[in-house]
């Protein structure tokens, strides 16, 4: 496969990589196994939420904003 980037982005992308000690080639290919792991994640978060949704295991508003306030406090 090749991933054609804007002249730009090319010459970024090899500045980060020497920055960091590493190939682009490698910057990239770590970035997309990011990418695909967070995709993963996401897509099964939604099912879990559907499937919470469905049996009514569902949050009140005030309690979702207490919870993401406590997450951001920690």
């Amino acid at each position: 496969m090749e991933v054609h980037f804007s002249p730009d982005k090319e010459a970024r992308l090899r500045d980060l990589a020497t920055r960091i000690g590493k190939d682009a080639a490698q910057l990239v290919e770590e970035a997309v196994d990011r990418m695909l792991e967070y995709d993963a994640r996401f897509i099964e978060a939604v099912k879990e939420g559907r499937a919470a949704a469905r049996r009514g295991d569902l949050l009140e508003h005030d309690e979702v904003v207490e919870r993401v306030e406590k997450l951001l406090r920690s």
